[in-house]
């Protein structure tokens, strides 16, 4: 596309990486820093069953009978939200693609209102350091906020930074064996998905095992390059 002659649409970024890789907290410093708003696609199915959109009436029944919504719905869903005002500055999507079947799709359906992924940004992780990483994951109950018990632990112990709770939950399966497991999925599943990406000159590779803000920093240069 040429830039002199067409308006530079919003920029699409894509972040990749496996469970416990950060995908969550950089999306959340992304929205922070360059306006981006982070779609997440298990949340956008979810808000539209709720709202009641068309593609979200296709999922409904899909979705409470327990079963997989289709790339199509999924597709649907997303273009839906693309479409939204507070899109216009740019959009990261954590956790779809996931295939390289949906990144092909994804592509086509950007194409058709003249978008494109601007990088996909893969964060590198080191398979031991990451089942140490996510077993030290903690959460406040009563706000969500994300804790580790070496990365980032509360000002106060025990007492959430960001709304004073003092009850701290951890997920059950944040366990060495399941952890490694689902680094064992992740990279079955992404390695296609990394090359895809890469052969469109667009993948870009952040490690991901230093201090988040960082990772951060790396992350937001990247996007400054890409999106300039």
């Amino acid at each position: 596309m040429d830039g002199s002659m067409t308006p530079r649409s919003a920029p699409v970024l894509i972040l990749l990486g496996p469970p416990g890789a950060g995908k969550g907290t950089q999306a959340r410093m992304l929205e922070d820093r360059f306006g981006f708003v982070q779609l997440s696609t298990g949340d956008l199915l979810r808000q539209a069953v709720a709202q009641g959109t068309e593609a979200g009436r296709l999922a409904k029944p899909i979705m409470e009978a327990g079963g997989l919504v289709t790339d199509e719905i999924v597709l649907a869903i997303l273009g839906e939200r693309l479409t939204q005002p507070d899109c216009s500055s740019g959009v990261v999507l954590d956790g779809f693609p996931r295939t390289t079947a949906q990144a092909e799709a994804l592509d086509e359906m950007l194409a058709q209102s003249g978008q494109r992924i601007d990088a996909a940004i893969s964060l590198e992780v080191d398979d031991v350091q990451m089942v140490q990483r996510i077993a030290g994951r903690f959460t406040c109950a009563k706000c969500g906020e994300g804790y580790h018990e070496q990365f980032k632990t509360p000002q106060v112990k025990d007492t959430c930074d960001a709304c004073g709770g003092t009850e701290m939950t951890r997920r059950a399966d944040d366990n060495a064996a399941t952890v490694m497991s689902r680094l064992d999925a992740y990279h079955a599943q992404t390695a296609p998905l990394i090359d895809y990406y890469d052969r469109r000159g667009v993948l870009r590779k952040v490690d991901a095992m230093r201090q988040i803000k960082v990772i951060g920093e790396s992350i937001a240069d990247v996007v400054a390059s890409e999106t300039a």
